[in-house]
């Protein structure tokens, strides 16, 4: 009985092993953000030159990077509720907060990634001229991949009975 207790209490405090991960994230996220910037930065003296298509591929790469950011977020939010310690709310707690689980944090990530792939996508075919048929051909294969992962995905938790 003791043993089990002991065992019990350092499998429950090893979740604390998860924490550096989500400060690497952290990081992570910092980098999307210097990104962001030098995109800003290189874009804006240009933006009065640029052909309409390029300021969209600029565009485009802006959601990109924030649709990667957000979904960083919502890892180490939901993530580090999940699985190591409860979040104390705030006035500035975002709403899904606390109401997420595993299984719905599967689907945030999933309809993101299908979300960026759709972006890239996108990016490709505003800029056909310099893009091969092999990897337009790729990135339209990925995303069917993603979205058929995701129906499947939502599909299963459908049936198994979980609500969301």
């Amino acid at each position: 009985m003791i043993i089990e207790r002991l065992l019990a209490k350092f499998f429950l405090a090893s979740r604390w092993l998860l924490a550096p991960f989500y400060i690497g994230l952290v990081l992570g996220l910092v980098a999307l953000l210097v990104k962001m910037g030098q995109h800003v930065w290189h874009a804006v003296p240009q933006i009065l030159e640029s052909r309409e298509a390029d300021v969209i591929l600029t565009v485009l790469g802006l959601i990109d990077l924030t649709l990667t950011a957000s979904l960083v977020v919502i890892v180490i939010l939901a993530g580090y509720e999940n699985f190591v310690a409860r979040i104390e709310p705030s006035e500035n707690w975002p709403e899904w907060m606390g109401k997420i689980d595993f299984t719905g944090l599967k689907l945030k990530l999933l309809s993101s990634i299908v979300a960026i792939s759709a972006i890239q996508l996108l990016r490709a075919f505003m800029d056909i001229g310099n893009v091969s048929d092999r990897d337009l051909a790729w990135y339209g294969g990925l995303l069917l991949v993603f979205v058929v992962s995701g129906l499947l995905l939502a599909v299963t938790d459908r049936l198994s009975g979980e609500k969301h």
